[in-house]
């Protein structure tokens, strides 16, 4: 385009920003609770755009409502698509509304699709002499570009020419149609040819140029896809169709009259006080609107949240019921189904949550008032009761109730069993773990017993009380129903009443209220698909591996009994005490509280440096806690229901907010040493499919460079250096191209160090160097990031002031040791307040990464299914055939999962196993 040439159109898919926006961002809302994250996303997209063609037509082109031309081809079309989440249809309306206020040309046509108005308006700006620029996420639109009509991805900040789309796709933009036709899309149902990704697709079309052509050669296509191409030739027509964008339709406005109008700078900031855009806001305020021109800003935003009183409910008598036949059920669901809340406590059987069976439920609507509908109680005597199914079948207007809020405690734990009956919990979901979790995460282990004591007052028992514990443990079907129904009311009950506290308690902190419902909330529905899913384990590499540890550790006694010149208990502290200290005369470093010469791991981690059998004891210990903690122990673990492994999360554990796992530990299976790398082959994938693994770079300094604002480390980030050698380089006076391995490593000890509050003495033991040389480098980095030293210097006196730290995203970490006399005590919680900010950001990332994956996963109908959680990174079990889009996608979504003043980089692994993969 020369400089003589129109200004270009541009045309933005409204559409593909939607989507990308709502799936791409954080779940951000208003403090009235009123999702923002797509309005943002898209609004924000829209006011870049203005700002780079100040002088360009514009548009904005979204989908209608309803079935376009293309149901009338082929009725399947897009019908697996599952419905728009509730929180982004509520985004819409505000979008459109905000766009017509922006003064911007707003384009829905009926019959056809987004994609099909933006094809029409290029075709007519090209014939008009004018230059055009989509601005679209969706790679459909690459059949459009031509030498007068280029993509960009605001979203990505990346643009594509008709050069852009060969490389890219290995294709010219005139054979794109082809492309999508052989592939196929799941998403929108487009049929394909089966097991045609996009290598066959362009391997095929590069020999072959057309689809016509290929179809013609097709007996020549060698091989099972061959057979499969042949099988499908009847309906590519069709799937060509599906995929070409129309180009032709009737529109009222054609490129020319796409004129932008004048922005009603009155009703946009009455648009950002409402949902909280507060910098936008400023910029027109500024400017000189007032708010007296704003015609509704009542309950903004901006506005200070009125302080909620929490009162506890007041309960004098209690009135607990038990219900035995159906027509008392169905009327006490008749009843209650009006009311805003109801509370449910199950009573399982002692099995695992793949296994488990209802033997009871509890229900409440009112504080005080609760019923118990006993289910499969088994003792002499025992009543008739109604079956699981029958009572799950009468509660429906409760379950299936998306008006009425829910509330249990670890719900996820109920949405397991209530799988097991092919149950669906749906609607508002509110879990009193998780409130009390994210009120305070170190204050109790968030039990019922504990809540109800906390926050209300009230002495609870725990299940213990009634069943006992042990091996004399009773199982919850043996016992009288009167006396469960008596327990599980009460249970019920205080879940309820401890929701309204909880609740009320939540409005008062929005930030810890919208980390409760946006996140913590959010995430519990994943955990428990990721927990159903599980992970294939290979049973044979495992045992494979236990035999091969038996080995080693025989020849490791055999080694360790003739530098003892004696046989001993290596499993026996006070037999290696006898041999190290006595016998062998080892020098005594540390003493346990009785007196005795301490064996303890770091002990014999000192001794280790300069004697061998300390060091022979340490790796007996290692490898023998891999045997039978991982090696002998996961087949153990496999479901027969399903020949998977499936662990448990702990959403409510860490203090940091990080997810923990039991029934396996999946979080401490070890990557230090080659045998324990080697667990992670076991861990595969289906015949067909590929384990993905995502793991995020270098999250916590990234998370530290963003919260300290310190110049050169973001630089080093920005600009993609190896933050390492950028470091080593700073603190030792040496070029990049200088700094040495071991220099390096020391850098990294420093990096990862000072952000867990190290100190000078715990550099120089780590690094083996003088105190003083340690110091020194300590005083050089700060030297050269001073605004890390003024981030951590300021955190710590925050965190003695308030007596807490926060995340990004205002979860809380309280430090109950930081205003302790007890020195020791208090300089461990600093250490704590130092780092306790970015492990939790980083938690509270890949948190929101996971609901955005799962989201995607699930409403793209694509064949990938998360299989596990680890630290930083997600993995995923994926189809071969999907590898490349859930790659893309999994990547996309993660390094968007917050907006940071550095990148988040993805490192993204496939393989057969999860150690291929990593």
């Amino acid at each position: 385009m020369t400089d003589q040439s129109p200004a270009p159109l541009i045309l933005v898919d409204g559409s593909s920003y939607l989507f990308r926006a709502f799936h791409g961002l954080p779940p951000l809302t208003n403090k009235e609770g009123h999702p923002t994250g797509a309005i943002k996303g898209v609004i924000s997209m829209l006011r870049r755009m203005m700002a780079d063609f100040p002088d360009s037509h514009m548009a904005v082109i979204f989908d209608a409502k309803g079935k376009t031309f293309r149901n009338d081809m082929y009725e399947e079309y897009k019908a697996n698509r599952p419905p728009m989440p509730d929180d982004l249809r509520v985004q819409i309306q505000p979008i459109h509304e905000m766009i017509r206020a922006m003064g911007i040309p707003l384009l829905v046509v009926e019959g056809v699709e987004a994609d099909d108005v933006i094809g029409t308006l290029c075709h007519q700006a090209t014939e008009q002499g004018v230059d055009t620029i989509v601005s679209t996420g969706d790679k459909d639109m690459a059949q459009l570009v031509s030498e007068h009509v280029s993509l960009v991805n605001t979203m990505t900040n990346t643009t594509m020419n008709r050069e852009g789309v060969i490389e890219k796709f290995g294709l010219a933009p005139e054979q794109i149609i082809d492309y999508l036709a052989l592939m196929g899309d799941k998403v929108d149902n487009i049929p394909g040819v089966p097991g045609c990704g996009p290598k066959t697709a362009v391997k095929w079309l590069a020999e072959y140029q057309t689809l016509e052509n290929l179809t013609e050669n097709a007996e020549q296509i060698k091989g099972k896809i061959g057979e499969k191409l042949r099988a499908n030739l009847e309906q590519l027509p069709l799937s060509k169709a599906l995929a070409t964008i129309k180009c032709d339709v009737e529109l009222e406005q054609g490129p020319k009259e796409l004129v932008l109008g004048e922005v009603d700078d009155a009703a946009l900031l009455g648009f950002f006080n409402t949902f909280g855009f507060k910098s936008w806001a400023e910029e027109l305020t500024n400017k000189g609107v007032e708010m007296s021109e704003v015609a509704a800003t009542s309950g903004s935003a901006s506005e200070n949240t009125e302080s909620v009183d929490v009162v506890i409910p007041h309960v004098a008598d209690t009135e607990y019921l038990t219900l035995l036949d159906a027509d008392a059920l169905k009327t006490w669901v008749s009843l209650s189904s009006t009311k805003p809340i109801y509370a449910l406590y199950p009573v399982v059987s002692n099995d695992h949550y793949k296994a488990a069976r209802l033997i009871g439920m509890a229900l409440s609507v009112e504080p005080g008032k609760a019923v118990y509908v006993p289910l499969a109680h088994d003792y002499v005597g025992a009543p008739e009761q109604l079956s699981p199914e029958v009572a799950l079948e009468l509660l429906q207007p409760l379950l299936t109730g998306e008006a009425i809020n829910q509330v249990g405690h670890n719900t996820k734990k109920v949405a397991h069993l209530l799988a097991n009956y092919d149950q669906t919990l749906v609607g508002q979901i509110h879990d009193v773990m998780l409130q009390s979790y994210v009120l305070n995460s170190v204050e109790s282990k968030h039990e019922l017993t504990e809540i109800a004591s906390l926050h209300l007052n009230e002495t609870l028992k725990n299940d213990e009380a009634i069943l006992g514990k042990g091996k004399k443990r009773l199982e919850a079907s043996q016992l009288e129903t009167d006396a469960m129904a008596e327990f599980a009311c009460a249970q019920v009950d205080m879940i309820l009443r401890s929701y309204l506290v909880l609740s009320a308690k939540l409005k008062q902190e929005a930030q810890l209220d919208w980390v409760y419902q946006w996140i913590e909330r959010k995430l519990s529905p994943v955990l428990t698909d990721v927990e159903a899913n599980g992970v294939q384990l290979d049973q044979a590499e495992l045992h494979k591996q236990s035999q091969y540890l038996t080995e080693t550790l025989a020849t490791i006694e055999e080694e360790a009994y003739g530098l003892a010149g004696e046989a001993f208990n290596m499993n026996s502290p006070k037999q290696i005490g006898e041999i190290l200290y006595e016998k062998l005369e080892l020098p005594v470093k540390k003493k346990t509280p009785k007196g005795a010469p301490s064996t303890a791991e770091p002990v014999l981690q000192e001794l280790a440096q300069e004697f061998p059998l300390p060091k022979l004891i340490l790796e007996h210990r290692s490898l023998a806690k891999l045997k039978s903690t991982y090696t002998d122990a996961l087949p153990e673990l496999v479901r027969p229901e399903t020949g998977r492994l499936h662990t448990t999360y702990q959403q409510a554990v860490a203090a940091t907010g990080r997810l923990s796992s039991t029934e396996p530990n999946l979080q401490n299976i070890p990557i230090r040493t080659e045998e324990g790398r080697k667990v992670r082959k076991a861990f595969v994938a289906r015949p067909g499919y590929k384990v993905l693994a995502a793991d995020y770079s270098q999250v916590e300094l990234r998370i530290m460079a963003h919260l300290s604002g310190d110049e050169g480390l973001v630089n080093a980030f920005k600009h993609d250096l190896d933050v390492h050698r950028a470091t080593a380089a700073e603190v030792f006076h040496e070029s990049l191209e200088d700094v040495t391995s071991d220099q390096r490593r020391k850098a990294k000890a420093i990096n990862f160090g000072l952000i867990y509050g190290m100190s000078a003495f715990g550099l120089a033991q780590q690094l083996d160097i003088a105190r003083g040389e340690a110091a020194e480098y300590v005083k050089r980095y700060f030297e050269k990031y001073p605004g890390v030293k003024e981030y951590m210097d300021q955190t710590r006196g925050e965190a003695e002031d308030k007596g807490y730290v926060e995340t990004l995203f205002g979860r809380r970490l309280y430090l109950p040791g930081i205003r302790s006399s007890n020195q020791m005590v208090k300089q461990g919680a600093l250490r704590t307040a130092i780092n306790a900010p970015m492990q939790g950001t980083a938690a509270d990332v890949i948190k929101m990464a996971m609901i955005d994956v799962h989201n995607w996963l699930r409403e793209a109908k694509v064949d990938a299914k998360l299989v596990m959680q680890v630290h930083d990174e997600l993995v995923l079990e994926v189809a071969e055939s999907d590898v490349d889009l859930v790659t893309e996608g999994v990547r996309f979504r993660m390094e968007n999962a917050a907006s940071l003043a550095v990148p988040l980089l993805v490192d993204v692994g496939v393989g057969d196993s999860w150690d291929e993969a990593h």
